[in-house]
């Protein structure tokens, strides 16, 4: 399956070992943009852990990625597991005009005069 969403943040990687080695798992959340979006927890495992720390938030990504569940005392668990990820368009630039705030004084229109260029 693959989906498609802005990087919003990355969760603190989680390191341990197991029967098999040493292992690595981060949790990433993308969100959707859909017309009613949607924010979906990713976790991504070593080598793909590496990658997800290299991109920017606010970067578009697409995820492709397997669920799976399974029952431990009666509860259920569902894992989103990434096995490829890839950075779409690119690096997001921050808009220098974004926070800019324009103030207006009243001086600045006290000595307008009404335009008589009606279209009638």
């Amino acid at each position: 399956m693959d989906i498609s969403g802005k990087l919003i943040q990355i969760l603190p990687a989680q390191t341990g070992t197991g029967k098999n080695g040493p292992w690595k798992k981060c949790d990433f959340v993308i969100e959707t943009s859909d017309k009613f979006p949607k924010k979906v927890c990713i976790s991504a495992w070593n080598d793909q852990c590496s990658q997800i720390e290299k991109i920017a938030i606010g970067s578009d990504l697409k995820v492709s990625f397997d669920i799976s569940s399974r029952e431990y005392n009666s509860r259920w668990y569902t894992d989103v597991k990434a096995w490829k990820i890839a950075v779409e368009g690119s690096a997001p630039q921050q808009n220098s005009n974004e926070d800019e705030v324009v103030q207006y004084n009243k001086a600045d229109f006290e000595n307008e005069q009404p335009a008589d260029d009606l279209p009638f």
